[in-house]
């Protein structure tokens, strides 16, 4: 059994397998995940788990180089995005903001889409990761 880390076995795989620049996404419920790309699906209701305890725990373990998010968020969802740059406040992490339709077609190229209960508007990123060695 594992003794720290991401206890869901399809978060741990798809992790361990990301090189430099590959992505996942984390999404509000709401989010479409194209067919071709695995979903991993957390929801259990409304607003659980929520998008930021979902992004704290898979940033926790991952190595992130930049984020995309969508441009919406700024007028939609700024309690969020607050939440989000305070995260990553301090850490040398590029923000990307592209269009929410920009942001879903990115999805096509993500390893993993991971469903939360986050059911706030606009609540979606993208993780590129980073190379950990360098």
């Amino acid at each position: 059994m594992k003794k720290q880390g991401i206890l869901n076995s399809d978060i741990s795989r798809v992790l361990s397998y990301m090189g430099h620049t590959d992505c996942i996404a984390i999404g509000d419920c709401g989010l479409p995940i194209p067919d071709e790309v695995e979903r991993i699906d957390l929801a259990l209701a409304f607003g659980e788990p929520t998008f930021m305890r979902t992004l704290e725990i898979v940033a926790a373990d991952m190595k992130v180089e930049k984020i995309v998010l969508a441009e919406e968020i700024k007028e939609q969802n700024p309690v969020i995005l607050d939440k989000i740059e305070e995260f990553f406040a301090g850490q040398e992490i590029e923000a990307e903001f592209v269009s929410h339709t920009e942001l879903k077609k990115r999805t096509h190229g993500c390893k993993a889409v991971i469903r939360t209960g986050e059911t706030t508007p606009y609540a979606n990123i993208i993780l590129q990761s980073g190379c950990i060695f360098a």
